[in-house]
């Protein structure tokens, strides 16, 4: 009789434990992993990722409370999220995971403040930047050792134009952790303030403290062919890209990289076919964009508007995933579409939100010169010009609205 009650008890404790999971899973639905498509899905890296994806999610059919994989899965998507381009679903596929982690694990489980700095991350990815900013420092006031933090006020300080406490983040970071995260921020930091070989100096240094065929070395050594193209050295700029290429097939941020030093070279033909060699791995509107560039310096005034109007509609897919654009539409409408009004409508949202920002005010002043209101023009560039960024573009604007 005993045993027979204690038969019955465990079978009644396995019934609700079943209809817990049940319920939890419907409530919490995993989101699916997209299938890859054109080169990217043919890499070996894919097929392993994918195993890796499937099994985190097995993890989490089974026990729905398993938050470190919930957590893994959501760092897994915000890599497909740089890898395929398809940040409109990954990023809020992402947050979704994060934010179950953060409502429904223990207080001091540090899981749950991984999920939070992670949360913070895709904020900034998707240009939340006041939000970023207020999750960073609520972190560091409990947890002011781990350097990940201090990415995201680095990260997010720089977005709101808070330059002085941007460079406080990324010493505390590399001062902590000197690793590709933190060398890469430092990098940026000096470039705007117009140290461009020092800003070189650092990322090569991120560069060298990756490990070749990882995503995250392929963008420091593109951002290091980058700071090269600024400064006209295409030579090196060109060789950067085509390392990042032989270190990482098929990574479309260098295949955009040689096309525009073909562009440069005033060798069209060749710069659109690598455009859209870079559009066929991954859907990021800047290649785009910038092939509308060459058409319109090309004089193809028609193909460089149909251009324009497929960026338009990519921005806008973006924007209804939670992706803030504004400062990307104001950029599209007034060097492109020559939609100076627009421009200005998109412009003002974003300078609402971060008055600070250089490359807001830059745009601004873009858009004032255009509408023969120099007055404005300088003031926005008085702003736009304080961190002494050497910019080629920044430059001849100056140049253009001190000649008015």
């Amino acid at each position: 009789m005993k045993n027979r009650a204690i038969l019955i008890g465990v079978t009644f404790v396995v019934f609700v434990s079943l209809v817990y999971y049940q319920i939890t899973a419907k409530k919490h639905p995993i989101p699916p992993l997209l299938d890859r498509q054109g080169p990217i899905s043919t890499t070996s890296e894919w097929t392993n990722t994918k195993k890796a994806i499937e099994g985190l999610q097995a993890q989490i059919r089974q026990n729905p409370s398993n938050f470190k994989a919930k957590l893994l899965l959501a760092f897994a998507y915000m890599q497909e999220a740089r890898i395929t381009g398809e940040h409109p679903y990954y990023y809020p596929a992402a947050l979704k995971l994060l934010e179950e982690v953060i409502d429904d694990s223990p207080k001091d489980d540090p899981i749950k403040y991984e999920a939070t700095v992670a949360k913070a991350s895709v904020m900034l990815s998707l240009h939340h930047f006041k939000e970023a900013l207020e999750i960073g420092n609520e972190i560091a006031a409990t947890n002011s050792q781990h350097a990940d933090i201090y990415g995201v006020l680095c990260d997010a300080n720089v977005e709101l134009g808070h330059y002085d406490k941007a460079i406080e983040a990324a010493d505390k970071m590399v001062s902590i952790k000197p690793d590709l995260r933190s060398y890469s921020r430092i990098s940026y930091l000096r470039e705007i303030h117009g140290d461009s070989e020092g800003a070189i100096d650092a990322m090569k240094l991120a560069v060298s403290a990756g490990f070749p065929g990882l995503e995250q070395t392929a963008w420091t050594r593109v951002n290091l062919a980058k700071l090269y193209e600024k400064k006209n050295d295409f030579a090196n700029a060109e060789l950067q890209y085509k390392i990042a290429l032989d270190e990482t097939p098929h990574y479309a941020f260098a295949v955009a990289g040689l096309a525009r030093i073909e562009a440069h070279k005033k060798n069209y033909k060749a710069a659109i076919a690598l455009y859209k060699k870079a559009e066929d791995i991954i859907p990021e509107f800047s290649f785009t964009e910038e092939l509308a560039e060459v058409y319109e310096e090309m004089g193809q005034k028609e193909l460089a508007k149909t251009e324009a109007t497929r960026v338009i509609g990519m921005l806008e897919e973006d924007a209804e995933a939670g992706h803030f654009v504004d400062l990307e539409m104001a950029n599209l409408y007034a060097k492109l579409l020559k939609d100076y009004d627009k421009a200005l409508e998109y412009a003002n949202v974003e300078y609402e939100k971060r008055p600070d920002n250089i490359d807001v005010n830059k745009c601004l002043a873009y858009i004032y010169l255009k509408k023969n209101n120099v007055k404005k023009a300088k003031e926005f560039m008085k702003v736009a010009t304080k961190t002494k960024k050497q910019d080629p573009e920044l430059a001849e604007l100056s140049k253009l609205i001190s000649l008015r």
